[in-house]
């Protein structure tokens, strides 16, 4: 059976080398934890497609239920899921993430 959100989702994930499904947009987050995501990328200098999980409930609630993850923001990497905030941080402060870009060829 089709999932229209989920077909969305792999859409976002295969014209997007980095996506970050987030609370508000990068410009303005809506949440603390997706403006933490945001700096540490902005930090490293990487281009990535916010999208905005507010604007849409069904994509809210997909977005859980495709990657089995409860919280936002969550972030993508070439079409694979990275993790949520604390994840994110932890792997930027060990240079876990810088090396993940790194060795997919986006820094």
């Amino acid at each position: 059976m089709s999932n229209p959100v989920f077909e969305r989702i792999q859409q976002d994930l295969a014209e997007n080398d980095i996506v970050l499904y987030m609370k508000g947009t990068p410009m303005f987050p809506q949440c603390g934890f997706s403006a933490a995501v945001v700096q540490v990328l902005s930090e490293l200098g990487v281009k990535f497609k916010g999208i905005d999980i507010l604007v849409d409930s069904s994509l809210r609630e997909g977005i859980k239920q495709y990657t089995n993850w409860p919280t936002l923001p969550q972030l993508y990497v070439k079409g694979e899921f990275v993790g949520g905030c604390d994840i994110v941080r932890e792997m930027a402060a060990n240079g876990e993430l810088k090396a993940l870009l790194t060795d997919k060829g986006l820094m």
